[in-house]
């Protein structure tokens, strides 16, 4: 998603950043959380929204333009089985993709609706999406989606390449709908983040040192267009990504070493 954000808010970016390879530091996150798995904006807002990935608690996170923590929201009726990706829509509400599946034993997956998030002080009850993929479908793991026309695009986490799967944006059950499959070059090119920008046109998947471009698509044909690598020239374990504006996203770190960062990276 694209937003435009306060002008102060801005100049504290500038403020604290500073140069790593092709990215520039805007945040320390803060030390107490340890796997963050997903970053997020809704639009109006100077907040990061984050959550934690496999058995961590069920809990969204909001950090202000220092990565310090401002706000805790306690889903309810959700358990992080692995909670793995953000998205969010033009009317304030965040998805939570629990379909993190190192194992390969899932059958089921989950995505939870938080309305109005910025409405909410210290607890939330989500709407309930679950998909299962199609009959005879080995069991994937995913890290990453985006919402697109009221659908949830699902890129698998493989090392050369990806499925890409898409569920209805409807609470209730489903069945993920496979589009397409994408082989990379090289080795290690797992997806571990993805966003869409508001006008639609182009698409970013993350990697921990790269993130492909994918432009000049038509429908959902994403990978039948341009795609192109994105080198930072740094290497972390990259795992939220988000469009700022339609020329600069902004990446999170997953760690367990407490040192984990907000970066942003301008597309030349």
């Amino acid at each position: 998603m694209t937003f435009t954000l306060k002008p102060l808010f801005i100049l504290s970016l500038l403020f604290f950043s500073c140069n790593t390879g092709e990215l520039e530091v805007l945040a320390n996150i803060d030390n107490s959380l340890e796997e963050v798995s997903a970053i997020a904006l809704v639009k109006n807002s100077n907040l990061y929204w984050v959550i934690e990935d496999a058995g961590n608690k069920n809990k969204l996170y909001a950090l202000d333009s220092k990565g310090n923590i401002e706000k805790t929201i306690t889903i309810t009726n959700a358990k992080n089985i692995d909670w793995e990706e953000l998205t969010t829509d033009n009317d304030n509400n965040i998805y939570i993709g629990d379909f993190g599946n190192n194992n390969h034993k899932r059958k089921a997956f989950t995505i939870y609706k938080v309305s109005n998030i910025e409405n909410n002080e210290k607890e939330a009850i989500a709407g309930i999406t679950t998909f299962t993929l199609p009959e005879n479908t080995k069991s994937q793991d995913f890290e990453s989606f985006f919402l697109w026309n009221n659908y949830f695009y699902l890129f698998t986490k493989n090392h050369k390449h990806t499925d890409v799967y898409k569920v209805e944006n409807k609470i209730g059950n489903h069945v993920a709908q496979l589009i397409t499959t994408h082989k990379f070059k090289g080795k290690d090119n797992r997806i571990t983040s993805a966003d869409i920008s508001k006008d639609g046109k182009t698409i970013i998947l993350l990697n921990h040192d790269k993130a492909w471009q994918l432009s000049n698509f038509k429908n959902e044909a994403f990978f039948e267009g341009t795609v192109k690598a994105l080198n930072f020239n740094h290497n972390s374990q990259k795992e939220g990504v988000l469009f700022l504006n339609n020329k600069t996203i902004i990446i999170s770190d997953e760690t367990n070493k407490h040192d984990g960062k907000i970066y942003s990276y301008t597309i030349k």
